[in-house]
């Protein structure tokens, strides 16, 4: 048999490739250019400096430490490492903190590093979901305006659960619109799930996104209503499930094979989902302005055994030794950065101007009516339901709507940096709204000219307005307010002058608004976070760093630990605290602390009979009460630890603090050693006590737990 020819094998051999056969190669663009350059800017915004912020939120800090040591805690979010009583929220965002210090080694940095990235790929994620519908320059704007976003900006660099929510809720958004686009039910599920995981990261605030994706999907997506609804529900099917599946979890589990769910008073995450983190929120609850429960003055429960009555300093020196002199170090005793205020916790007064009100204006005020005229612009361009702008508009602008209201109408606890998502919606209308309005100021038509030029007016007049009062409140940045005017001002004289070429003004003034929260996003260098409130703003909104307390306070702790490894502390419980606000620094520094209250420090987790049973089997001794949310009365142990257990003074165990002379901790030191059967009975104790110090004046009605 011949070899084949050269010619039949030519003929065999696959053809070279023509020009329109070859891959494309993607071409770097000057949007891209763009958006690496914002990209840059979010990073130094998250990363600078980043390490002074220490453990940030040292609630949830201590959780991922406590989570480390064991599969059951990591499952469950424990709170402590005892296993005692767990985290406010669902777990997903502290396994994802978890996971990087499996990996990276537990240190602030492995913690507070994930957040950052989790804002970068929302920065992103906004620009790939804006520019294929309304353009590249939309995208852009979109993107910047949240990468400048201020209470955006704070909480990616924190440790707390927002950034790494508002990205699966961005996401779920971007999902919904290519479903929305396609009609394809896959893209609906994966919709679905990414709302049940950013559910499983903070209950119901991840819903605030749903009735947007919702509505956009029923009127725009293709395909007879019937079939829309069908696949709606077959959705809804998978998000129930999604979102339920850990809560389902946890309570299907019996309460002697967990710890007790933090925050909730009934011992099951279902009461905590539907009232601490759902509707409570919103309807009024303790701390809020519309709670229905009143928070005690803490100088109204002070322990009922002071130095002097139970135990004199002679007793107690018999006992324990003399006082440890005084070793405060040298950096302690110097007075720290004074700071003249704090962040403001609670977002005010609820009324529909609240979010330019102190406390949400400064970190999310800024640039809102620009946001909701770009919506009304868009509302007016937009006319078909399948144009791809359409969905956009009703996902993306129903989310910053539900947003606002929520914000501006909860009558529940509204803590400052819930703003932060707010910042995706808001963002994208002011992007997208800006470009649709460029069209109408060009339109052939004077009235519909006229009408987008009105338009931008009021958006310019009213955003600069809000800008100046904010800086104003804030005395930064003082010095952008003449140049925020007199652009304004010359931008808007422009438009009409330069009518076909009216986007460059319109640009321009764009730009303008930005700078402000741009500015005051970058204070976020200047100090260490407020790890609980979160927040950008002058240096007075400045955290302790470190472990979450202050250096007197830290010396003390220090001195607390070296105490109870010397005098008798006890396993499973080597201290027991009142608030898990206590119990986080204890945690970071090593003791292996828990909180009896939970963070609120007044959960039912633990009763006086729990423990005296405790006590009696020499599982616990010592509890540190007081501290933070002390007045909001306690539970029934430490109740009856305050009314039985004797104090020992801070001289003792402070390493030469003094309540009485120093800042200290301002908890108290109990021991209830050999106490047990009066722990059972503690308002029988204390009535004998005062029987016999009538010198003593104090209230037992102001403890209604036992």
């Amino acid at each position: 048999m011949s070899s084949p020819g050269a010619a039949e094998v030519a003929s065999a051999a696959p053809a070279p490739p023509t020009r329109r056969e070859l891959p494309r190669v993607p071409r770097l663009r000057p949007e891209h250019a763009a958006l690496g350059g914002i990209l840059v800017l979010s990073g130094l915004l998250q990363f600078v400096k980043l390490g002074q912020n220490g453990y940030a939120n040292v609630f949830y800090s201590a959780a991922v430490k406590s989570m480390l040591r064991s599969w059951h805690l990591f499952v469950f979010a424990s709170s402590d490492p005892n296993g005692f009583i767990t985290v406010d929220k669902p777990p997903l965002a502290l396994w994802l903190e978890t996971l990087s210090a499996k990996i990276f080694g537990f240190a602030p940095l492995s913690l507070l590093i994930p957040e950052g990235i989790c804002v970068m790929l929302s920065v992103v994620l906004l620009y790939r979901i804006v520019t294929p519908r309304f353009g590249a320059a939309a995208g852009l704007a979109s993107a910047f305006a949240l990468a400048v976003f201020p209470s955006f900006v704070a909480v990616g660099r924190d440790t707390g659960v927002d950034p790494p929510l508002i990205l699966l809720m961005l996401g779920a958004c971007g999902a919904a619109l290519a479903a929305i686009d396609s009609g394809r039910l896959r893209w609906l599920m994966a919709t679905a799930v990414l709302v049940g995981l950013a559910f499983n990261t903070k209950s119901l605030a991840a819903m605030l996104c749903v009735p947007g994706i919702a509505i956009g999907y029923l009127v725009c997506a293709p395909g007879s209503v019937r079939r829309r609804l069908a696949q709606m529900a077959a959705a809804g099917v998978v998000l129930v499930v999604v979102s339920g599946a850990w809560i389902a979890a946890v309570d299907l589990t019996p309460a002697s094979e967990r710890p007790f769910v933090g925050s909730s008073t009934n011992n099951t995450e279902l009461q905590l989902l539907l009232d601490y983190n759902g509707f409570g929120r919103v309807g009024g609850q303790q701390g809020g302005p519309g709670s229905t429960i009143d928070v005690l003055n803490p100088d109204q429960i002070p322990p009922l055994w002071r130095p002097g009555y139970n135990a004199p300093p002679s007793a107690l020196e018999r006992t324990l030794g003399r006082p440890a002199p005084a070793q405060i170090p040298a950096a302690a005793r110097k007075p720290g950065r004074q700071r003249d205020a704090l962040p403001i916790p609670f977002g005010g007064a609820r009324s529909p101007v609240r979010i330019f009100g102190t406390g949400l204006g400064d970190q999310a005020g800024w640039d809102v009516p620009l946001a909701l005229i770009g919506l009304v612009a868009l509302a007016l361009v937009v006319r078909r339901r399948r144009d791809r702008r359409a969905g956009a508009l009703i996902v993306l602008g129903g989310w910053m709507l539900v947003e606002l209201v929520t914000l501006d109408f909860s009558a529940g606890i509204v803590h400052p940096y819930y703003a932060s998502a707010l910042g995706p919606g808001l963002a994208a209308m002011l992007g997208a709204g800006a470009v649709a309005l460029a069209p109408m100021l060009r339109s052939g038509s004077p009235n519909r000219a006229l009408l987008g030029y009105g338009l931008i007016v009021v958006a310019i007049v009213a955003t600069v307005a809000v800008q100046l009062v904010l800086i104003g409140r804030a005395d930064d940045p003082l010095w952008w307010r003449i140049p925020l005017v007199l652009g304004s001002v010359a931008a808007l004289a422009a438009i009409p002058i330069v009518r076909n070429r009216a986007a460059i003004p319109l640009a321009a003034v764009v730009a303008l608004a930005l700078v402000a929260p741009m500015i005051y996003s970058f204070s976020v260098w200047l100090a260490p976070v407020e790890g609980t409130f979160p927040a950008a703003g002058p240096y007075s909104y400045a955290g302790p760093g470190g472990v979450g307390v202050g250096t007197v306070t830290r010396h003390a702790y220090r001195g607390l630990i070296a105490f109870l490894a010397a005098h008798g502390a006890t396993q499973r419980y080597p201290l027991l605290t009142e608030s898990s606000d206590q119990a986080g620094p204890l945690i970071l520094m090593g003791l292996r602390a828990s909180a009896v209250g939970g963070y609120g420090a007044s959960d039912p987790a633990m009763s006086a009979a729990q423990l005296s049973s405790l006590v009696a089997s020499g599982q616990a001794r010592y509890l540190l009460i007081g501290g933070p949310y002390a007045g909001r009365g306690g539970n029934g142990a430490t109740t009856a630890a305050r009314l039985v257990c004797r104090e020992i003074p801070q001289v003792y165990w402070g390493a030469g603090t003094d309540e009485g002379t120093t800042p200290g901790t301002g908890s108290y030191l109990v021991d209830c050693s050999g106490l047990a059967g009066r722990l059972l009975h503690p308002y029988r104790s204390a009535r004998a006590f005062l029987a016999a110090h009538p010198k003593i004046r104090y209230d037992l009605r102001l403890h209604p737990h036992l």
